[in-house]
C-alpha cells in the first residue's frame, strides 16, 4: 500500500481551486502559481522543536510540511546565521544578522527550491526538466537532475555570468543562450515544452520550488530559539524565497509555534530593474513588465516577475516595504560585508547591505531591532562583477 502524501492537495495561490497533488500540475487554470497544502494539525504532533533536535541537518529536516518522496538531496539546508556586528555598528543595526545562502550546495539558495522540485517531479516520471535562468537557478537545476538522473535544458541570457554557464554544462545539461533577458528565456521554454516532452521547472510555474525554499523561514524560527526576528530583507527577483518564507510563517501560525505578528519583509532591487519598487510605491496590487532591465545582479534582472501580486501582498500584510540599490551600491556594500565580517556575497546579497544603512537612517529599522540580511548567493560565481569592483 502507498504511504499517504503530505501534500494533501495544491491550491491556487489567487482564485483558491484546489487540484489533485498526484499527478502533475503547473498553473492554475487562471494563469497564477499554485500552492501545497499539508494536513498541519497531523504535522504539528510530530514536527516539534525536541523532534528536530536529532534530525538530519538538511532541510529535509521539516519532512512533515513537505513532499513525502524519496529526497533527491546535496546536503542542502540549514545553512549559517552569522552574527554580523561590525557590519551592524556601522549600519545602525545593532542585532544584525546575515543568513548565508552562498553555503548551499551549487553556492546559493537556489538549491532548497530544486531540492523539492526535482524530487516530486522523479516521482512523477518527468522525462526531461528545463528552466529558463538568470544563473544560479540553472547551475542548481543542472545539479538536481543530474543527481536524478534525468536529462536537464537550461535557456539562458547570453551575458549570463560563465561560472553559471560552465557549471550547468559539467553537470551535464544541455545550455541554450538567448540574446535577450530572462522572460525572452521563459517564452523560449513555454514555446518549446510541448513539442519537446520538457516538465517545467520554470520560477513558481509548479508549485515545489516554493516548498524548498520555504524552509528559510522554519529556519530562521529554529535559529532564533522558536522565534522569529523583526525584520528580514531579501534581495527580490522572482521573489520566490519571500512568499515561501511568509508561506513558512502563516503555516507556522496554524500549526500553534507562532501568533499573527510576522516579521517585517523588505523587498531589495536593482535600481534598473525594479518592478516591485515602482509598483510598491504607486500601491499598486500587480507590477508592470519592467522595460530595458539592466544590473549586474543578475539575479534581481526579472522584469516581469509571475508572483508579482503575492509579494506585494506579502509587504502590505507584514508592515514591510520595498527599495532599490544601485549597482554601484552593491558593489560597495559587497566589499563591506567581506571586509567586516568575512563573508563573499553576490551583489543579490551584497544589496541587502545597502538598503539595511537606508533603512536605518530613515529610523525605519530601529537600532536594537532584530534584522536579518539574506545573501542569496557566493561571490564566488560573480567573478565578472567583482572584478570590476575591485579594480575601481
Amino acid at each position: 500500500m502507498s504511504k499517504q502524501s503530505n501534500v494533501v492537495e495544491l491550491e491556487c495561490s489567487a482564485c483558491l481551486k484546489k487540484y489533485d497533488s498526484s499527478i502533475e500540475q503547473h498553473l492554475c487554470s487562471c494563469g497564477k502559481p499554485l500552492y501545497a497544502r499539508y494536513d498541519l494539525k497531523r504535522a504539528a504532533a510530530t514536527l516539534t522543536l525536541n523532534n528536530l533536535k536529532s534530525r538530519p541537518l538538511t532541510l529535509w529536516r521539516y519532512a512533515e510540511v513537505l513532499p513525502n518522496d524519496p529526497p533527491v538531496t546535496l546536503g542542502e539546508g540549514m545553512t549559517a546565521l552569522v552574527p554580523a556586528r561590525r557590519l551592524g555598528a556601522s549600519l545602525g543595526a545593532f542585532n544584525l544578522f546575515v543568513k548565508d545562502e552562498g553555503l548551499n550546495p551549487t553556492g546559493s539558495f537556489k538549491a532548497r527550491g530544486m531540492t523539492a522540485a526535482v524530487t516530486r517531479a522523479k516521482q512523477l516520471n518527468a522525462k526531461t526538466l528545463a528552466a529558463p535562468t538568470a544563473g544560479n537557478a540553472g547551475g542548481a537545476l543542472a545539479a538536481y537532475a543530474a543527481a536524478a538522473g534525468i536529462p536537464a535544458v537550461i535557456v539562458m541570457p547570453a551575458d549570463t555570468p560563465s561560472a553559471n554557464v560552465m557549471e550547468c554544462q559539467a553537470f551535464g545539461a544541455k545550455v541554450i543562450k538567448i540574446n535577450g533577458l530572462i522572460s525572452d528565456c521563459g517564452k523560449y521554454v513555454a514555446d518549446h515544452k510541448q513539442s519537446e516532452g520538457w516538465y517545467d521547472v520554470s520560477t513558481l510555474k509548479e508549485p515545489y520550488r516554493i516548498e524548498g525554499k520555504k524552509t528559510m523561514g522554519y529556519e530562521l524560527w529554529e535559529q532564533f530559539g522558536a522565534k522569529l526576528p523583526d525584520v528580514i530583507l531579501y534581495p527580490t527577483g522572482g521573489g520566490v524565497g519571500l512568499i515561501g518564507m511568509c508561506k513558512a510563517f502563516d503555516e507556522m501560525q496554524e500549526m500553534g509555534w507562532i501568533g499573527s505578528e510576522r516579521p517585517r519583509m523588505v523587498a531589495v532591487q536593482a535600481e534598473g530593474c525594479a518592478p516591485i519598487v515602482k509598483a510598491w510605491e504607486a500601491q499598486r496590487a500587480t507590477s508592470e513588465f519592467f522595460q530595458n532591465a539592466a544590473t549586474l545582479a543578475s539575479g534581481l534582472r526579472v522584469p516581469g516577475p509571475l508572483g508579482d501580486f503575492l509579494i506585494l501582498q506579502m509587504l502590505k500584510q507584514t508592515h514591510g516595504t520595498a527599495l532599490t540599490v544601485t549597482d554601484d551600491e552593491m558593489l560597495e556594500a559587497g566589499k563591506e560585508l567581506a571586509s567586516r565580517e568575512g563573508i563573499f556575497a553576490a551583489p543579490e546579497g551584497a544589496a541587502t547591505v545597502s538598503a539595511t544603512r537606508k533603512l536605518a537612517a530613515s529610523g525605519w529599522i530601529k537600532p536594537n531591532e532584530t534584522v536579518v540580511l539574506f545573501n542569496t548567493g557566493t561571490g564566488y560565481k560573480y567573478s565578472e562583477a567583482w572584478q570590476r569592483a575591485l579594480q575601481a
